[in-house]
């Protein structure tokens, strides 16, 4: 990668000071830059990497994005029109707005289920497991008191990076 004269006098991080700077993982980093949305960085004559301010900007632009839940192709979306800051940000909109509906959604989802564990816990009699409400709903779906039987998404686990 050739320096230019603006490049070589910002300043340059090495990537675990990237990671603490931005509340990010190494190995995430590494990730981002494996599928496109961190471009590669310098490398020392030692080949470590060296990432610059406007790198450091877009990683945490990436991780403020992931914080709020965006999948990482919308993230490449907005990503690709902060390319072009004159543009219309209604495609941006759009992206949110789908989001948002995903989110509304598994609310709705949680809710049921928040309505359906309150169901079963409050017709346990608390006696034998033989005997257990918690137990025969999670053994038998028809069981169930809710007027949906759609799974529940589970929402996956996230790292706090």
């Amino acid at each position: 990668m050739k320096e230019t004269a603006n490049t070589a006098a910002s300043p340059r991080y090495p990537i675990g000071d990237l990671a603490r700077r931005t509340g990010t993982k190494v190995q995430t980093i590494r990730y981002y830059e494996s599928i496109g949305l961190l471009p590669e960085p310098a490398r020392t004559a030692g080949n470590q990497r060296v990432y610059r301010q406007d790198q450091l900007d877009r990683l945490s632009f990436i991780k403020h994005a992931r914080d709020f839940g965006f999948p990482l192709d919308a993230i490449r979306e907005l990503l690709e029109m902060t390319d072009k800051p004159a543009a219309s940000c209604a495609e941006a909109d759009e992206i949110v707005s789908r989001h948002l509906g995903e989110v509304q959604r598994r609310i709705g989802s949680l809710q049921a289920l928040e309505g359906e564990l309150a169901r079963m816990l409050e017709s346990c009699s608390h006696g034998t497991v033989a005997d257990c409400r918690v137990i025969g709903v999670l053994s038998d779906h028809e069981k169930c008191d809710a007027t949906s039987h759609e799974p529940v998404e589970t929402m996956p686990y996230r790292s706090t990076d």
